[in-house]
């Protein structure tokens, strides 16, 4: 199979090529050039099988230049019960007989982005030797808080690469930032960004697409690469929990084979989601996709409208990592949904750099009206779902999965909707623990308390236990407190790599 550019579908590399370079050179996504086609039949294979094989038989639709050998070490070493402390590694959570929490966040950074991580440094890896790559692969990444502890906790080490993490300064949870800032391994690094995570975003894809700078990287030996969504090894591999998901529901005997389900999503990005939206593509039932979003709601004005428009206040809201005003996933979408037209896309992604803002024609509008319902929730309402969902059913949600619990309570409330339901939970409540702490017993239970005396507290109520790689944070030394200005980014590598 080969992959086409979002801005330039005449580009046609290979899988590896993809993954090796990240972002086309025009600054366009890779996507495949069709979707291979997943039967009931299938399902029903994966529906007895672990997730291991499940994500050798998706993944390897999609990279077909590897071999099954090749696929076969990526898969297993990254979806072992020791990174996972579970043999489900992405468990199906029945809150009632129509809601289910996918719990994506048992990996070692405690997120839904180790479900794609744990496996890229392997596919990239991998990737590097099939395209014969002589030069160091830099990783770069921009964060908004979870990406970047998950990126560098796979890469660390990894020969032949390094990887540098661009965060928002004051724009992440304490507990985000102690898991980027402690980081070990002999080839990270972590700088915080005077600006919010669309500036660091935004400075990442600046430095792919500056040649000048790209011939300067070269000529001291290194090569670029992202671990960003924008990177279709990240995008690939949660395509797999999608179908994860539903084979579970079949097999406990929640669905009947063939019977459509809901997913709810709480994105920024639009990653998680597309994701979702990929496997029905390839054959998942889904009757709806339910994107939610927190106080940042471009997304959402964006289903309902057809309007893109970033220029509105941005808020810091107690769900972080969905704080963001550009998804760039979302050209993926817009890429399918005008039938493969580079050129609208392109003329859209355009007016988003230039004037912040664009609308797309009635043809994409009336696909989104049909397939994706949005939403969203602000704090008070985040907060208020996290209090409601412990006290009815004894279970404790992070911020951005109660933005998925309280968007899809708005669904229901305006459609009816009684579909068995899917919604994404996207990350641990430790990782939160302050603001959940604080939905469940309010501002005063956190008052004098430390990030461990906080996760001790949150463990005690809920009688979970404190993941490790989080209760580790206390004895581990700040090792980054760096700096820079979200113009200044492209510098801040170059002192990193030792390079003029």
């Amino acid at each position: 199979m080969y992959y086409r550019s979002t801005r330039n579908k005449r580009v046609c590399v290979t899988s590896a090529q993809a993954i090796k370079q990240g972002l086309s050179a025009e600054g366009g996504l890779f996507v495949p050039e069709s979707f291979p086609g997943i039967t009931s039949a299938d399902i029903k294979y994966l529906s007895g099988v672990g997730y291991t094989d499940r994500a050798k038989f998706i993944i390897g639709k999609f990279l077909t230049d590897f071999t099954g050998e090749e696929l076969e070490s990526c898969v297993t070493k990254a979806y072992t019960k020791k990174k996972f402390a579970t043999d489900t590694i992405a468990p199906l959570y029945k809150l009632t007989d129509e809601v289910y929490f996918l719990e994506l966040w048992h990996g070692p950074t405690c997120a839904f982005k180790d479900m794609a991580l744990q496996i890229l440094p392997h596919l990239l890896t991998t990737s590097m030797k099939k395209t014969d790559e002589d030069k160091e692969v830099v990783i770069l990444v921009a964060t908004s808080g979870d990406t970047g502890k998950a990126a560098l906790e796979g890469f660390k080490d990894v020969d032949g690469t390094k990887i540098i993490v661009f965060y928002p300064n004051n724009g992440v949870s304490e507990i985000q930032k102690l898991q980027m800032v402690t980081q070990d391994g002999s080839n990270v690094g972590v700088f915080a960004v005077n600006g919010n995570f669309d500036d660091a975003q935004n400075g990442v894809k600046k430095i792919f697409t500056d040649n000048d700078y790209k011939k300067i990287l070269l000529g001291g030996g290194y090569s670029l690469s992202s671990a960003n969504s924008i990177n279709w090894g990240r995008l690939v591999p949660q395509i797999v929990y999608y179908f994860s998901a539903y084979a579970d529901l079949l097999r406990n005997g929640e669905i009947e084979e063939g019977e459509k389900i809901n997913v709810v999503v709480p994105t920024g990005n639009f990653g998680n989601i597309l994701a979702s939206y990929y496997a029905y593509k390839m054959g998942l039932p889904v009757n709806k996709f339910i994107c939610a979003s927190n106080e940042n709601n471009v997304l959402t004005d964006f289903i309902r409208t057809g309007v893109y428009d970033k220029n509105r206040p941005f808020h810091t809201t107690s769900s972080p990592s969905m704080d963001i005003l550009i998804s760039s996933n979302l050209e993926r979408f817009l890429y399918d949904l005008t039938g493969e037209n580079d050129n609208i896309v392109s003329e859209w992604m355009k007016a988003l750099s230039e004037t912040g803002k664009y609308e797309v024609n009635d043809d994409v509008k009336k696909k989104l009206a049909s397939l994706m319902w949005g939403g969203f929730a602000n704090d008070s309402e985040t907060a208020d779902t996290i209090r409601d969902t412990y006290e009815k059913f004894g279970y404790v949600t992070d911020t951005h999965t109660a933005v998925g619990k309280a968007v899809y309570n708005k669904y229901i409330a305006e459609t009816g909707d009684r579909t068995k339901t899917v919604i994404a939970s996207t990350a641990s409540p430790f990782k939160f623990n302050q603001s959940v702490l604080i939905a469940l017993n309010g501002h005063n239970s956190v008052v004098g308390k430390d990030e461990f005396a906080l996760l001790s507290a949150l463990s005690e109520q809920s009688g979970m236990t404190i993941p490790a790689s989080l209760a580790e944070l206390k004895t581990k030394p700040v090792i980054f407190d760096n700096v820079c200005e979200k113009n200044q980014m492209s510098r801040a590598v170059s002192e990193f790599l030792n390079i003029e």
